[in-house]
């Protein structure tokens, strides 16, 4: 039997580099990904620990999140905020579980924070081809319940509702969220060239509707590639300037 959610208010601050203000009731409580907690009011009680049991830990660990998960709990007698930072520029999406049938499923990592009752769950793809070639897109996350949720996207968000037999194919990576109604698979982008040159890599998200998909401009992966590439030619720039400077 699902646990019930508590039900929050709550305000996103910010454009970029956002932030959601969560208002708790006497009791009420919100659990995160550990680390994510901004700021929070006194008598705002954190507890943290392997929710679940370990085993559920090292699935959380799979999808890129911490073993623990940390519950922040009003013990005062008014309400009271806190919250929660995005770890990296991008948007933050409120998801109303109760509107995805209690359960909408996001790429690895995405799980910010959520009503306490929520749950968080590794989701595989069903499909052997996703299963082998995905990808980002092959360790999913699950989020299920009947109250509020929030998960990041990187750079900017996109908002698309298939209809019924609609297919939209993306990068893996730029999978954001899917509500549990899309058929998600895999394919080959196809053509020599395509797969070699294309520099989008050799597999595609497919996606068929009915249902609703975020998208997001700027995966995780792709920004630390990036940055992992900066730091190589500055090194190597460096180190350029230093062979310079001996032969001299």
């Amino acid at each position: 039997m699902n646990k019930v959610a508590d039900v929050i208010d709550y305000k996103i601050y910010g454009d970029d580099m956002q932030i959601v203000e969560i208002e708790l009731d006497p009791g009420e409580g919100v659990r995160a990904e550990a680390g994510a907690m901004m700021y929070m009011d006194q008598d705002i009680r954190m507890q943290t620990g392997a929710e679940g049991g370990i085993f559920k830990g090292f699935k959380r660990m799979i999808t890129g999140e911490s073993f623990f998960i940390t519950t922040f709990i009003n013990e005062g007698n008014r309400r009271r905020r806190v919250a929660f930072g995005a770890p990296y520029p991008g948007k933050i999406i409120p998801v109303d579980l109760k509107e995805f049938r209690g359960e909408i499923i996001c790429q690895k990592d995405a799980f910010l924070c959520a009503a306490k009752g929520v749950d968080v769950d590794i989701a595989f793809t069903k499909k052997l081809g996703a299963g082998l070639f995905g990808g980002e897109g092959f360790i999913l996350q699950r989020i299920s319940g009947d109250g509020m949720a929030f998960i990041h996207a990187g750079g900017t968000l996109i908002k698309r509702e298939l209809q019924p037999g609609e297919v939209i194919k993306l990068d893996t990576g730029c999978l954001a969220a899917i509500s549990s109604s899309i058929d998600y698979d895999i394919q080959f982008v196809g053509g020599f060239k395509n797969a070699l040159f294309g520099g989008e890599g050799l597999f595609l998200a497919c996606l068929k509707g009915p249902g609703i998909v975020y998208m997001q401009s700027l995966p995780l992966s792709r920004l630390a590639d990036r940055i992992a590439a900066a730091a190589r030619w500055k090194q190597k720039d460096e180190n350029r300037g230093i062979n310079i400077g001996f032969g001299d």
